[in-house]
């Protein structure tokens, strides 16, 4: 006797589609999982045993095959539970033979029977809706799996027991309700707060309106970290195709909670001890690393020359193209990766070289030394650099700002929807999308952000003196295209240019 039933398996955000083959023979009393399983899949058959055994049903003795197809593919996690215990079921004329013919499933078996959340929900019901099948998953991944579409099956019972009672027709299980993330009150920070540093925030501004990198140089208790933390309160939200993508990153990472789709830009805040693997991603699963977490968001690194040398040059590649690529033995698994770098540090390693009566001995040596740990490469992705200055006690004295974070990012809002409509008009058919000025490049770029002919003279003399590189050059160019944006101004003038020169650094330490 045999049965089948159909899952998932996982590689990056992409999805393969598995098929669950259980087969009862004669022979030796066995419980065998072949097809390439890792441990926790090869683990499933006790916790599918102890599922069945808590519903009082009791397997048959007799040598039971599952086979996972196909088997060259490796079968990681614990979402296989479902699937192999339903094709049991099948087997065993509990369930009707053609009750798996059109769904997909997944899910983590506990020993009482009841169903637990996986990851790699929200991907695995699109993938379900392209094939033209349902999804049956876990209750608590529901609302993530209704986000794939209307047109999808879902069936998401909190146990196995409730499953089988639906398609015995005694229990009735309704459709799950798409959830979005909450916003909790007071998680945006106002730039209120922030007293001083009126150039600092204004590169802020520009840096969230063009989703420019940006790496803010100042001594300790400047307010580096407070302003990067305003960032987020600046960006505008996702649009529903950013919130799917960003949200398949993260349900792959199980870190979807209840199901909820994301619906604001990530902001990712990474302390400079992470690994490389934890950067990028990797593992013995190859997950997402702190990168793909930041898509269409920020990633912040305080403390900057800390890091690791081989993890700050692994971002030189995902800064360029959008991609994190983790490579293995037996596979390449590809992450999207298009985040807005954030960066601060201390001009040294003691943070006082300006200030002689609190500097120590080295400087300024110690400051070149220090600042020399940044690669000139990965410095040259960077397109704005600030010196943050020490706040002095007048500036703190003074009552907060009249404007705040929602002044300034009703501005950003404005220039980003100016920027898609720019690009969504330059763009040819079927080219990916291109939403604000950090992303244009090549032709399209000199097509948006062609200056004005007393701009180019400025910014051509700029970049011979300067020794500019061509990758300089154009991110010059797509700050200046930004702050023309943020004037409403159609083309980029000799002053966008000017101030756009004045927020780009040669090299470290310069």
């Amino acid at each position: 006797m045999a049965a089948r039933v159909s899952t998932v398996a996982f590689q990056g955000i992409d999805v393969l589609d598995i098929d669950v083959q259980v087969q009862m023979t004669g022979g030796p009393i066995t419980f065998l999982v072949v097809g390439l399983p890792d441990k926790a899949v090869a683990e499933s058959r006790e916790r599918v045993r102890g599922a069945l055994h808590a519903l009082g049903i009791a397997l048959p003795a007799q040598r039971l095959m599952v086979n996972l197809a196909p088997a060259d593919v490796m079968k990681e996690g614990s979402h296989f539970d479902l699937p192999i215990a339903l094709a049991l079921l099948v087997m065993m004329g509990i369930l009707p033979d053609d009750a798996m013919a059109g769904y997909q499933s997944l899910g983590e078996l506990g020993l009482d029977g009841s169903i637990a959340p996986v990851a790699g929900v929200l991907p695995a019901a699109i993938n379900a809706l392209a094939s033209a099948k349902g999804l049956i998953c876990p209750a608590a991944s529901g609302g993530e799996a209704a986000w794939a579409g209307d047109g999808l099956d879902i069936l998401a019972p909190p146990s196995l027991l409730a499953l089988i009672n639906h398609f015995k027709g005694t229990q009735v299980l309704t459709r799950p309700e798409p959830k979005l993330q909450q916003e909790l009150p007071g998680s945006v920070r106002d730039l209120r707060d922030v007293k001083g540093q009126e150039t600092a925030k204004r590169v802020l501004e520009v840096a969230a309106s063009g989703g420019h990198n940006m790496l803010m140089l100042g001594p300790p208790g400047s307010g580096k970290s407070m302003l990067a933390a305003r960032l987020p309160g600046l960006l505008p939200g996702l649009d529903a195709a950013e919130a799917l993508e960003v949200s398949m990153v993260h349900s792959i990472a199980g870190g979807l909670e209840e199901g909820r789709l994301i619906r604001t830009r990530p902001f990712r805040e990474v302390h400079h001890s992470a690994t490389l693997a934890a950067m990028v991603g990797g593992g013995t699963r190859a997950k997402p690393g702190e990168i793909s977490l930041a898509h269409q968001g920020v990633l912040f690194l305080d403390e900057l020359p800390e890091f690791a040398r081989g993890t700050l040059e692994a971002l030189r590649q995902p800064l360029e193209t959008g991609r994190a690529t983790v490579s293995r033995a037996n596979h390449h698994v590809t992450y999207p990766a298009r985040f807005q770098l954030v960066a601060a540090m201390n001009p040294c390693r003691c943070g006082h070289l300006d200030d002689a009566s609190l500097a120590c001995g080295r400087a300024p040596k110690c400051a070149l030394d220090y600042q020399s740990k940044i690669s000139g490469p990965l410095f040259d992705r960077i397109d704005l650099h600030i010196d943050v200055p020490a706040v002095s006690a007048s500036d703190l004295s003074l009552p907060p700002p009249r404007e705040g974070t929602a002044e300034v990012a009703a501005r950003v809002a404005a220039a980003r929807e100016r920027q898609r409509e720019r690009y969504k008009a330059l763009l040819q058919p079927g080219h990916p999308p291109v939403r604000t000025n950090a992303e244009a490049d090549g032709e399209l770029l000199e097509k948006a952000a062609a200056p004005d002919p007393q701009g180019r003279s400025l910014l051509t003399e700029a970049a011979e003196r300067l020794k500019l590189s061509a990758r300089g050059y154009h991110r010059v160019l797509r700050v200046a295209r930004t702050l023309a944006d943020m004037d409403n101004a159609d083309q980029v003038r000799r002053i966008h240019v000017a101030e756009a020169l004045s927020y780009r650094r040669v090299a470290p330490g310069r």
